[in-house]
């Protein structure tokens, strides 16, 4: 082991800074920080870690998730000790417009993703262990620089640090169980089992060997220390066999080591100590050596707080997003075959079905573009691409939760991650997406069989929440086609674009409605008009008794052309508008037709609450557009099995129901 002196005076350098700079911000987890010092000290500093400060994203780097994410102070004095940041910035923990936020996020150069909502951080490192292994075993030219790695032997490790508590949580036996599964002998574990949680003691409390029967039978090596203070039984557990499995690292720890005053006291959880303890601490805590402190270096990353993006700065927030400077990804814009041969508007196709089509074919194109799926692989379509590139295709299994962190690990590295599941289960997924938008995400989730048009499979599969979800995840995008052509020209635009995209598909097949021509944008729309219909052989309409605007997306859309052509057998002018962009909204055309028609029917499915219809009332509503009549139709009925047309009919989205609120407002 190197000098023990040594790595003794590191420890007491982090109590220090750990004390002081929580104190110093009036507040944080001084204890759970104090708990892990030598676990991160050994790894940091005896020589475990590869790591260039000087460049944090270089492929050949070893990763560091704090899944513990409240441990952030020790994680900050790590770097401090390091040499990477002054004490001064120390001292500018949780204050507004410091890299050292309460939690860790990308801010922090040194960060990859964001955590602090416990249970995601080894699936996160499973992604990430993941994608090095592929870019490494593969020499993945379109992620990484050839010359780079070419000459690299060791594959870089992916360490990730866990609390106890947080192994309640079936999010990280799930992603235990995928780390086996995926051969991952560069994912490294490190369970920091100080017994008290926020409130109380663990079930587990320190039974270090029910962990490990539990760890091992998943598969995992294991490797126990004793005494998780203890300098020479940490270095020994970190030198252990960890070949051939992914491993765990169970040590017993005391919260609040170092201070006799704080070890292992409930109530201290989350509180830091005021002056007169500070001092305390500190005396009891001994002299301090900074000179085993690193040279500084001087960072070459800045950030500057950036402003509040709303939908309609997108693209500054897109140009904002944190690229891998080493990365090589290609993004040449290659034209596209043409997606439909035959565009004759009796060819049906479901757009989940268009979806699995999209991704075969632009896996050619993108060698980036991978594919995650929850065991619904032969229901969303994933399995087209399954059959053409096994290789970078991942069977999750039903774990949507550990799913979404392995898409973000993968993210990090350059990839470009595709994941699906039945819309309904998505929701499920909402902390970890929630999660992802704080860390520079690019993640493309993909929802089927949504609303009740799914027909007999009844309430319990049918999605009718997830745009609310999606709608209020800063800075998403959410696309809902109508048909095939839609779909796969979306698809096109989510890899292309960087950011957190969710494209809502339908289980049944639909008309195509538009041709390899047409055009489709992020805030974007399709227009409608009454005279489209004159081609399909519906008479002209001599005068028009009223004038209705009918919004739709999706399933709903063709519902409201249906509506469209009896309207006009009744002399009235009805124009519907395809939302295929939920988020943003094309505010500027949606605002022109609402002046002019006044009389408006939002038509959806999905609940009343958060989805289209609700974008359109802000809409009108922020920019105080006068309106005539306005009429919402979504599910507002607890839905149940049937038939997708009797359930349309059962709910008051279908063709009927917009043709007699349109009529009764022709009255009015």
């Amino acid at each position: 082991m190197p000098n023990k002196e040594f790595l003794e005076k590191i420890c007491r350098l982090l109590r220090y800074d750990i004390l002081t700079s929580t104190s110093a911000a009036g507040s944080g987890h001084p204890t759970s920080a104090l708990s892990a010092v030598e676990l991160m000290t050994a790894l940091f500093f005896a020589g475990f870690l590869s790591y260039d400060l000087k460049d944090p994203k270089n492929l050949t780097n070893d990763r560091l998730i704090f899944s513990k994410g409240h441990a952030s102070p020790l994680l900050y004095s790590l770097y401090h000790a390091a040499g990477a940041i002054s004490y001064d910035e120390l001292l500018t923990l949780r204050k507004f417009g410091s890299r050292l936020e309460g939690h860790p996020t990308p801010g922090f150069p040194y960060v990859d993703v964001a955590t602090g909502s416990l249970g995601q951080g080894l699936s996160v490192g499973v992604g990430m262990a993941m994608g090095i292994k592929k870019i490494f075993d593969n020499r993945y030219s379109i992620l990484a620089n050839k010359n780079t790695i070419k000459n690299v032997e060791r594959i870089p490790k992916i360490w990730v640090l866990l609390g106890d508590s947080e192994c309640d949580e079936g999010q990280v036996w799930e992603a235990i169980e995928s780390a086996v599964r995926f051969n991952l002998d560069n994912l490294i574990g490190i369970l920091d089992v100080n017994k008290l949680g926020q409130y109380g003691e663990t079930y587990e409390g320190w039974n270090l060997e029910r962990y490990e029967r539990k760890v091992q039978a998943f598969g995992w090596n294991t490797a126990i220390v004793k005494d998780g203070h203890d300098l020479n039984q940490i270095f020994e557990a970190f030198k252990s066999d960890m070949k051939g499995k992914p491993t765990m690292i169970i040590a017993r720890t005391v919260k609040g080591k170092g201070i006799s005053f704080l070890e292992n006291k409930e109530g201290w959880h989350g509180k830091v100590l005021n002056e007169q303890e500070l001092k305390l601490a500190l005396k009891e805590l001994g002299e301090v050596d900074l000179k085993v402190r690193g040279d500084l270096i001087k960072p070459n990353f800045q950030f500057p707080i950036s402003p509040s993006t709303s939908s309609g700065s997108r693209a500054k927030s897109r140009d904002n997003f944190q690229v891998n400077p080493n990365n090589k990804i290609n993004h040449v814009i290659s034209k596209l075959e043409k997606f439909i041969p035959n565009t004759d508007l009796k060819i049906e196709i479901s757009t989940r079905e268009a979806y699995g089509d999209a991704l075969v074919e632009s896996g050619e194109m993108y060698p980036s573009l991978v594919v995650l799926d929850a065991g619904m692989a032969n229901s969303t379509y994933e399995d087209k691409f399954q059959k053409k590139f096994p290789d970078r295709f991942f069977e999750m299994s039903i774990t949507e939760e550990n799913m979404t962190g392995v898409a973000l690990g993968l993210s990090k590295l350059g990839f470009i991650p595709f994941f699906s599941t039945f819309a309904a289960f998505l929701t499920q997924t909402f902390d970890q997406v929630r999660m992802a938008q704080y860390s520079n995400a690019n993640l493309k989730i993909v929802g089927s069989h949504a609303g009740v048009s799914i027909g007999q499979d009844g309430p319990s599969q049918m999605g009718l929440e997830d745009l609310a979800m999606m709608r209020s995840i800063s800075n998403s995008t959410i696309f809902y086609p109508a048909d095939a052509t839609s779909t796969k020209k979306l698809i096109k635009i989510m890899i292309e674009d960087k950011g957190i995209f969710y494209l809502r598909t339908t289980r049944g097949k639909t008309s195509i409605l538009y041709d390899e021509n047409e055009e489709f944008k992020i805030g974007g729309c399709k227009v409608h008009p009454t005279s489209l219909f004159e081609l399909r052989g519906v008479s002209k309409v001599k005068t028009i008794k009223s004038k209705t605007l009918i919004i739709a997306a999706g399933i709903t859309l063709h519902e409201a052309l249906k509506a469209q052509e009896k309207l006009a057998d009744e002399e009235i002018d009805a124009v519907v508008i395809d939302c295929y962009s939920i988020k943003p909204l094309d505010e500027k055309t949606i605002i022109k037709y609402i002046s002019e028609y006044k009389n408006i029917i939002v038509v959806e499915d999905h609940y009343p609450y958060g989805g289209l219809g609700e974008a359109i009332a802000s809409l009108i509503s922020n920019n105080q557009l006068p309106i005539s009549n306005y009429a919402h139709l979504c599910v507002r009925k607890i839905p149940r099995s049937g038939k997708p047309e009797e359930l349309l009919k059962y709910e008051g989205i279908d063709a009927l129901t917009i043709f007699s609120n349109a009529k009764e407002m022709s009255t009015q």
